[in-house]
């Protein structure tokens, strides 16, 4: 297979725009192509599967070892033509300086970089930022550049020569258009969502057809050879799911697994998901259009955007009472942001499942983000953060236990709590598991 990176000097330059237009557009050429996102970003990678047909996977270096990443990107990557990697921020934001940034990601892999430039304020000035990035670490290989948001050919050709006088090759440029700009990331992705941006990407992988050069991009690709160790689950080690549910003997039996699915909730990490599909059989349910729950030893509820189908959560009394009857008999339950808020009395007074015993509001809504770290039985947890929700009260439960014990990258205390309540874990961290 062939790989790379795309990564931007900046955020907000355009890179999912223009990373769903070109796996739209190698799709068209009738490559296979593999979609991979830099980070723990659950929207973007959504995208990517409409664009590409095929689930994308997440790369993440500070919740996953070395190995595993570059095992995880062969072993998803290994039966396709050409691996697409979406970065994420600026490509030398990390969480420590540089580590864990897109481009240390590119490093770790060995796949070249195709920088992309917001070009809309600005024209020949562009090319010591260019050269910068080209010469700033000799262990990341910038292939070439691709402009957005270009005003005309003549504004084009001041970005073209700029690249020339760098030293980097120009693949091309994507025009000013208001009709390829993604929607908003918390809008949901609904049915009409998603015609929105199936048409959005049809657009913008026209644009890169007429004006990017993916023959001279795909070019200078070198081959990757995967013949190397991927990972197997049937040897997958269970330790942070075992400690999580408190389940000492995963994995020696198979298990029943139920995972809700649907408008509201459907935030996860492909890994996560197999793993699952490893210890058991798994069902898929809807918590918003099911009235009833699959055969289940263990439950998955992800994360997702409950406060927006609240009203018909709460309608779904049969599903609700289903859950909450799951719960009590003692059966485990794993449930994550959206899913914690599903499980409590209610979201802003619409009633819930009414397992956990706290409220949660959207009211004064305020970004709640970061990388969560905590330990439990000398097992390291590690997740990602992010939310707008709060919860806004907490009833007196002698049967709640409430973990307040997770850190950031840096080390430093937050106030994220882990609840238990009999078999049923629930918190705002979304975990790798």
């Amino acid at each position: 297979m062939k790989a790379f990176l795309i990564g931007a000097a900046t955020s907000n330059s355009g890179k999912t725009t223009l990373t769903m237009g070109i796996i739209r557009a190698l799709c068209n050429r009738g490559l296979d192509v593999q979609p991979f996102k830099c980070g723990p970003d659950y929207i973007d990678p959504m995208f990517h599967e409409i664009a590409s047909h095929r689930p994308s996977v997440n790369l993440d270096p500070w919740m996953s070892s070395a190995s595993d990443l570059t095992n995880d990107f062969m072993h998803y990557g290994n039966d396709s033509d050409i691996c697409v990697v979406e970065g994420v921020m600026g490509l030398l934001d990390g969480y420590d300086r540089w580590h864990g940034s897109s481009g240390d990601i590119a490093r770790q892999l060995g796949i070249p970089v195709v920088l992309v430039v917001n070009a809309r304020s600005v024209a020949y000035s562009v090319a010591p930022l260019i050269y910068g990035f080209a010469h700033f670490r000799d262990d990341i290989r910038i292939a070439g550049v691709i402009f957005n948001m270009v005003g005309s050919e003549s504004h084009y050709r001041f970005l073209r020569e700029a690249c020339e006088d760098a030293g980097v090759p120009c693949f091309g440029y994507v025009g000013r258009n208001n009709n390829i700009s993604v929607p908003g990331r918390h809008l949901g992705l609904t049915i009409e969502a998603q015609d929105d941006i199936e048409r959005i990407i049809q657009e913008v992988a026209n644009e890169v057809t007429a004006h990017v050069d993916l023959d001279a991009l795909v070019n200078t690709l070198d081959t990757i050879d995967c013949l190397v160790d991927v990972p197997s689950f049937s040897t997958h080690d269970t330790t942070v799911l075992s400690r999580l549910l408190r389940m000492p003997h995963l994995g020696e039996q198979p298990l029943r697994i139920g995972i809700a699915k649907d408008e509201a909730f459907n935030f996860t990490y492909r890994q996560n998901i197999d793993l699952l599909h490893h210890l058991g059989t798994v069902t898929y349910f809807s918590p918003l259009h099911d009235t009833q729950l699959p055969p289940c030893d263990l439950i998955y509820l992800p994360g997702g955007y409950p406060e927006l189908f609240a009203t018909e959560l709460s309608r779904n009394i049969p599903m609700r009472t289903a859950l909450k009857s799951y719960a009590q008999s003692g059966g485990y339950l794993l449930a994550e942001c959206g899913g914690m808020m599903y499980l409590g009395h209610d979201i802003d007074d619409t009633p819930m499942c009414d397992i956990l015993p706290l409220s949660t509001t959207m009211e004064g809504a305020k970004l709640h983000l970061g990388y969560r770290e905590m330990t439990l039985d000398d097992t390291i947890l590690r997740g990602h953060e992010f939310h707008y929700s709060t919860v806004r009260h907490v009833a007196p439960c002698p049967e709640l236990t409430c973990l307040q014990c997770q850190t950031n990258a840096k080390g430093t205390p937050v106030d994220t709590m882990l609840y238990r309540y009999k078999n049923v874990v629930a918190g705002y961290t979304h975990w790798k598991l």
